[in-house]
């Protein structure tokens, strides 16, 4: 059985674990322990950024995620949902879960207002955010490196 929930205090160290792993797999060079500490606690903190975790016997994914507004440092497209982060342990992937994952943040997304949503994927994910209804924006992340993609409109499910 799976079940998502909102990060805690309790499963902060889960978090930061797979977070480390996540960034591992990106190949970042970036001090993850400063990101952590000095940039995604203090937005988790101040709800700016949520983060749901998933879970089987032991967390083994999650899913950081936003509402775009003024006043965040990382609002890029006002009003819009930003699908931020996203991961599952390589050992589970391929099962749906990822899917699980986006669609428990789209859903939350659009109860917080947002009606459209975007991502920043990298290479190895692109068609992963395909399958789930986003399109290519024409436009590019210089920061990120990466091509924007949408989802114009927020609605139930991903295509399998």
């Amino acid at each position: 059985m799976y079940k998502i929930s909102p990060l805690t205090d309790k499963t902060w160290t889960d978090f930061e674990r797979l977070f480390k792993d996540y960034y591992t797999e990106l190949g970042c060079e970036d001090d993850c322990e400063h990101l952590l500490k000095e940039y995604i606690l203090p937005d988790v903190t101040a709800g700016l950024v949520k983060i749901d975790l998933l879970e089987t016997t032991s967390p083994c994914g999650f899913v950081a995620y936003q509402t775009d507004e003024i006043g965040n440092d990382w609002n890029y497209k006002e009003g819009w949902g930003d699908v931020r982060e996203i991961y599952v342990s390589p050992d589970l992937r391929g099962q749906g879960l990822g899917r699980f994952l986006l669609y428990t943040a789209e859903m939350k997304l659009r109860e917080s207002g947002a009606t459209r949503a975007y991502a920043l994927p990298t290479q190895n994910s692109v068609k992963f955010f395909e399958v789930c209804g986003y399109k290519p924006s024409g436009e590019y992340s210089e920061e990120l490196d990466c091509p924007e993609y949408i989802k114009e409109r927020l609605v139930n499910g991903c295509k399998a």
